[in-house]
């Protein structure tokens, strides 16, 4: 005969609970055209990451074009 499961104390299951929440998306301004970007990641729309151009988003364009 099966056992009836026992009862979690309501602390208990708030507790489970706070580890749900949402939480919103860091993000920081780009220090060279200030867009809305996450930490540690270069900048989608001018390149830059760290005050230096690693990718050439213009050299990019220009091969999308053709």
């Amino acid at each position: 005969m099966p056992v009836a499961r026992q009862r979690h104390t309501k602390a208990r299951r708030d507790r489970a609970r706070a580890e749900l929440k949402l939480v919103p998306k860091t993000l920081v301004a780009c220090s060279n055209c200030g867009e809305k970007i996450a930490p540690h990641v270069t900048c989608p729309k001018c390149g830059f990451y760290g005050g230096k151009e690693v990718v050439n988003t213009m050299k990019r364009l220009e091969k999308k074009k053709k």
